[in-house]
């Protein structure tokens, strides 16, 4: 479980509440979204989560410690990984596998241990036969799969995710999206993505909206697409299907509000 209790961050002394009073709990097993404006506190509430950034009030806990303790963050990070939006900033390897390996080599583990976490991190996210490709010659989705798959060579329970598919093309998004649904309701990780987008909102288990550092809405992905309202607080508009699901629905079509892509819309239009 990553607890926050009543955190409110600030980046400098003085400065305005990058996040105010939050008070959340996310559990292992659950996609959980997480949207709001820009400016809202999304990433900081994601680099809260394993000690990149440390409250200014409050604590946060991981599976029991807190990110503060200096003694042990090592165990929070080895606990939560991190996916960042541009996966350049990620990549260090010269190929694929050596990238991948970097994490579990920094931890000392033993070369067969290694290969072992490097082969099923990379089968997760469909990088099999890759191994020896140069990073540099992977397209933009395999990129950020491959930042997904260092992060699993970890083995956390919980990986955040900061807007993973933002610089992907539909393709790509719905592969990553794929991956995160597999990793929390097949593997059981926690998986906490920040995101703009709604199509990942409807894929989600629950949601999380912010605005101005403060928790506005915390439940189900579909409570908060049907309430035009709750959408505008938290910056987020629908997508091309859902503005046609919509338009169905006032047609009388029995289109759900989460679908929110091509696929879902078909599947609700031909059952």
């Amino acid at each position: 479980m990553i607890e926050f209790e009543s955190v409110t961050f600030r980046y400098r002394s003085g400065d305005a509440q990058a996040l105010s009073g939050v008070s959340l709990r996310f559990g292992e097993g659950e996609l959980v979204a997480v949207v709001g404006a820009n400016g809202s506190g999304k990433s900081t509430l994601a680099r809260l989560c394993d000690g990149l950034l440390l409250p200014s009030e409050g604590r946060v806990l991981v599976n029991g410690i807190e990110t503060a303790d200096p003694d042990r963050v090592t165990e929070v990070r080895s606990l939560v990984g991190m996916v960042f939006q541009d996966p350049d900033d990620q990549i260090v390897g010269t190929v694929v596998e050596e990238d991948c390996a970097f994490g579990p080599e920094n931890l000392g583990l033993p070369a067969s241990e290694i290969r072992v976490r490097v082969d099923a991190a990379l089968a997760a996210v469909g990088l099999t036969g890759l191994e020896r490709r140069e990073p540099h010659l992977l397209s933009e989705g395999q990129k950020q799969r491959l930042a997904v798959a260092g992060a699993l060579a970890m083995r956390p329970r919980y990986l955040v995710l900061d807007e993973p598919a933002a610089m992907l093309d539909p393709e790509g998004r719905r592969a990553v999206a794929a991956i995160m649904a597999r990793l929390a309701h097949e593997e059981g990780h926690g998986v906490i993505l920040v995101t703009h987008d709604a199509g990942d909102v409807a894929r989600a288990d629950r949601v999380i909206g912010l605005d101005a550092g403060r928790v506005v809405f915390d439940g189900c992905p579909a409570d908060l697409l049907a309430d035009a309202d709750a959408l505008a607080r938290v910056g987020l508009a629908a997508t091309n299907a859902g503005r046609l699901a919509e338009a169905l629905r006032a047609k009388g079509f029995a289109v759900p509000v989460t679908a929110m892509d091509a696929e879902s819309l078909v599947s609700a239009l031909w059952r």
